[in-house]
């Protein structure tokens, strides 16, 4: 049951080419941001659809499938915890970002899809 405990998983649209990153150290970090999407009918009984965008990091080998394979516009499964990090902006100023980092990618759709 300890895995429940910080559990994503997300089915959704690739939004941006993914941005892949060489680090010194070797390993590989791949970057990118997923859509998702929920429906639902409002109070006049009309189909409305809200649109979700999530941040997904990934490294090694998850990251390397990603490069391969994983486009703009790509459906794809996603599994990993998440993780809020802090960082300094250039004007001093204090953000925080939380993002999806995935230990699992599944490729949906048909193999011709672009």
């Amino acid at each position: 049951m300890s895995t429940l405990k910080n559990h994503v998983q997300l089915i959704g649209n690739v939004g941006q080419e993914p941005t892949i990153t060489n680090l010194e150290s070797g390993k590989k970090v791949a970057r990118f941001s997923l859509a998702t999407n929920e429906y639902y009918k409002d109070a006049k009984g009309e189909k409305q659809t809200e649109t979700n965008w999530h941040t997904v990091v990934a490294w090694g080998k998850t990251a390397e499938i990603i490069e391969k394979y994983v486009a703009k516009g790509k459906e794809v499964a996603v599994a990993g915890k998440l993780k809020t990090r802090t960082y300094t902006t250039d004007d001093g100023n204090q953000r925080y970002a939380t993002e999806v980092v995935a230990d699992e990618i599944l490729l949906l759709g048909s193999k011709d899809d672009k």
